[in-house]
């Protein structure tokens, strides 16, 4: 796992595709400090994640001009976890999802609307 910046994410991302690797996933994942967002890449089983810890409120890149099946990946995590994920060359605008509660996987969601819907 490599830890980075949000700021050094599109350059990583283009050298790895640049070097042949594909695009596995992407995830995010709740912490006590926030969210972090994983960005993980294959080549001949060899197997790269990069970590990023977001802060809230903070947006993301997208990775679509570099891989545009990130699409999918980037509009589940906006419509899930609230992420503004900036320029995905295709956006759902909050809509890929039908959820009853916007941004339910968001930590700053509070557990009692949750439970009301």
């Amino acid at each position: 796992m490599i830890k980075m910046e949000n700021q050094e994410l599109l350059k990583a991302v283009e050298g790895y595709c640049a070097q042949g690797y594909r695009l596995v996933q992407i995830c995010c994942v709740k912490e006590t400090e926030g969210l972090v967002l994983h960005y993980t890449f294959d080549k001949d089983y060899d197997l790269i994640d990069l970590s990023i810890s977001i802060a809230e409120g903070a947006p993301v890149p997208s990775i679509t001009t570099i891989y545009p099946c990130a699409f999918l990946y980037e509009n589940e995590i906006h419509d899930l976890f609230g992420l503004t994920i900036q320029d995905i060359n295709v956006d759902f605008k909050g809509l890929l999802y039908k959820v009853t509660v916007a941004r339910p996987f968001n930590p700053a969601v509070d557990p009692a609307a949750r439970e009301r819907s």
